[in-house]
């Protein structure tokens, strides 16, 4: 059951908001609060209470961190592929992760990049269609172009990406180019036969690139969410970019209610932290910006995490080493994701989806519904000499 009580932070604490006493006026805040409905813990946004004042859900505190299956399963499938959408929501991910590219006749595609020429058999099937620097661009051809190219392992030099012997073999099976509509009904379908509740994270690639091409990457996928009903700020869906400024168009003039991602390879400034939380819901970061890469007995954890959740920012963490992961999806062996978590840290993206979703339903086995990794506090406001990390201790940390 959906319900219209929210809580408004304030310096005095918070209070509850009943339906009646939102007025016209409020009706813009509160599309843009996280309404507590009944979705499972994993899918539903955080908030801490030290965050700046608005309007907030109480307590969405989560038990474990989300598992966002890294482009599908892409360590068993050619990413970005419906076969790979598929294998990662049987593997119960929480969200599949895609990149979102235009074509030339404005249609949103899923693929990685803006060229071709690595993961697409483009080199053969249009040759002369280069670029001068020697690429093919998704943005110089049409969605029925796109649809005849088979996709295949991502390569370099014409040779297949590292652990080529544990990928799947080239040439092997027939991977084609989808649209994003084609991934969101994918998923639905998926969820409504098997009564999960998958969600997707979506990855605008380049949207300035795609503007020089007189192309609107960040109006194109926000009308697409719009037209499937993604319109309220509690849809199971994410959209991350790594420019603030196109995250700021969605937020406004375009009016997306979705939760933002700002994605970042270094730890941000508190300065950079508070702009990014006037505009965003998160922070997907690199995984060095939380955990420096180290023995286990000599890391050290930053203080990025405690800094994001003072400003009501989520952090999700990527690029998590190979070496992070158990060997099997059974192993015990959890090496730095125990370290990662207990830093805080509120999802996780993953090539390997269920090797990462066997080890959360270890740590919920171990500690069930006690274990939560949110700041929260409901004792009153932390203050500012407790709160406060020098950002000095992060750059000591990373080096």
């Amino acid at each position: 059951m959906l319900s219209l009580t929210c809580w408004r932070k304030s310096k005095s604490g918070c209070h509850g908001v009943s339906e009646r006493s939102l007025g016209a006026r409020s009706l813009r805040v509160v599309c843009l609060c996280l309404i507590s409905v009944s979705i499972p813990a994993t899918l539903r946004g955080q908030v801490s209470d030290a965050a700046p004042s608005g309007v907030i859900v109480g307590d969405q505190s989560l038990e474990i961190p989300f598992v966002i299956a890294a482009r599908g399963a892409s360590a068993y499938l050619p990413e970005h592929t419906l076969e790979a959408t598929v294998l990662a929501h049987a593997m119960r991910a929480d969200y599949i992760g895609l990149g979102c590219v235009l074509t030339r006749d404005g249609v949103p595609v899923v693929l990685q990049d803006l060229i071709l020429d690595n993961v697409s058999s483009v080199a053969t099937d249009f040759p002369g269609r280069q670029r001068e620097n020697g690429h093919w661009y998704v943005m110089d051809f049409s969605l029925d172009e796109l649809r005849t190219l088979s996709i295949h392992e991502p390569t370099a030099d014409g040779k297949t990406r590292e652990q080529a012997d544990s990928r799947f073999p080239q040439g092997s099976s027939r991977f084609r180019i989808s649209t994003l509509e084609e991934h969101v009904q994918l998923v639905r379908g998926l969820n409504q036969t098997t009564g999960r509740r998958a969600g997707l994270y979506l990855e605008l690639r380049d949207p300035e690139a795609h503007l020089e091409q007189h192309l609107d990457l960040t109006a194109a996928v926000s009308t697409a969410l719009r037209r499937s009903g993604y319109t309220r700020p509690d849809s199971p869906v994410f959209v991350q970019c790594v420019s603030l400024a196109q995250l700021q168009r969605l937020r406004k003039p375009l009016f997306c209610p979705l939760p933002l991602v700002w994605q970042v390879s270094e730890p941000l400034s508190d300065n950079q932290l508070r702009e990014a939380s006037a505009v965003c819901d998160g922070i997907a970061v690199a995984f060095p910006a939380i955990i420096r890469d180290a023995p286990a007995a000599e890391s050290k954890t930053t203080s990025f995490i405690e800094r994001a959740h003072s400003r009501g920012l989520q952090v999700h963490v990527w690029n998590l080493p190979t070496t992070a992961l158990p060997v099997q999806a059974e192993s015990t062996d959890d090496g730095d994701l125990d370290r990662i978590c207990k830093a805080g840290v509120d999802g996780i993206f993953g090539e390997y989806p269920d090797k990462l979703v066997s080890w959360r339903d270890r740590q919920r086995e171990a500690v069930p519904g006690a274990r939560q990794f949110r700041l929260l506090r409901r004792d009153g406001e932390i203050a500012p000499q407790q709160q406060r990390i020098s950002e000095r201790d992060d750059r000591r940390v990373l080096r």
